[in-house]
């Protein structure tokens, strides 16, 4: 085996400075795949695509009732945040529908991890849970919307409810793989010393499903997202997804691309929040 590692040029272009290959860990003689560092390449690849949006609709390519330039997105954001639309701002809109989502959120947080956790450890609750929640898991909120408004209504509960059970199964299912993924002879290892099966449950298999569980709540807070659109097309006078909806009755191209944007960054802004809390309360992932 040649000692010899792989290191990136110091001189060259930045594009070569970019792509070229990074010298391996030590212990990784030929690197593990996927390895380093992105952030270089993803920015470059935002720049491009607002260069690109912007040479095409100044350039007339497309038609602006089809792709609105950047210019104008950016004014009708001015004005629906000062004016507003539809009869409300945005940071109205957009405080009602974060109150919606991550309302859902924190409830499915605090019924489907626990749920999850015990289809994972008791075969009487995964026999209880896991028919239910496969059975509608599969299935699009548009498809169960009718039958929420007949039960709860036309008010805020119902879209709520809506949202919620499109977090739930998500992250039930991930908590249940994460404890069952939980290594045999570390549960042993805990018993030989004298833990209890609460001790268990809390200090072994529940920290071993972590990593699991964040990637539920990521996917979660995800489909979450695209529920809220569904939700908020049901009674609504205010939210996002209301927001573009009316807008696109109106051929409003730029309030709709304005919207969608806003949806994105607030969604983008949660998962990488997500990822690092992931990073600080479970350090050992992918290490052990």
């Amino acid at each position: 085996m040649s000692d010899i590692a792989i290191k990136a040029p110091h001189g060259g272009s930045f594009i070569t400075r970019t792509f070229a290959k990074r010298s391996v860990r030590p212990g990784e003689q030929f690197g593990a795949p996927g390895q380093g560092r992105a952030g270089t390449i993803a920015t470059g690849t935002v720049i491009f695509t607002l260069a690109l949006w912007v040479l095409v609709t100044n350039m007339g390519w497309v038609k602006p009732l089809f792709l609105p330039s950047p210019q104008a997105v950016f004014a009708k954001f001015i004005q629906v945040a000062t004016e507003g639309f539809a009869g409300a701002t945005l940071f109205e809109h957009t405080w009602t529908s974060l109150y919606r989502v991550f309302g859902a959120f924190s409830l499915a947080c605090l019924t489907a991890i626990p749920i999850g956790v015990m289809m994972g450890v008791s075969r009487v609750a995964r026999g209880i849970f896991d028919p239910l929640i496969e059975f509608y898991r599969p299935l699009p909120p548009l498809a169960y919307l009718p039958m929420v408004i007949i039960w709860f209504g036309i008010g805020e509960f119902s879209k709520l409810y809506l949202i919620f059970l499109a977090i739930f199964a998500p992250m039930a299912i991930a908590a249940r793989s994460g404890v069952r993924s939980v290594s045999t002879e570390q549960i042993h290892a805990a018993y030989s010393m004298g833990a209890t099966r609460s001790q268990v449950i809390w200090h072994v298999i529940l920290k071993s499903a972590m990593p699991e569980i964040f990637t539920g709540m990521r996917i979660g807070i995800g489909v979450g997202w695209t529920t809220l659109v569904a939700g908020e097309m049901v009674a609504s006078n205010r939210g996002l997804g209301f927001m573009v909806l009316n807008a696109a009755e109106f051929l409003a191209s730029d309030v709709v691309i304005m919207g969608i944007i806003v949806i994105g960054l607030f969604a983008f802004s949660f998962d990488a929040l997500m990822r690092h809390l992931e990073k600080v309360l479970v350090p050992w992932k992918g290490k052990v």
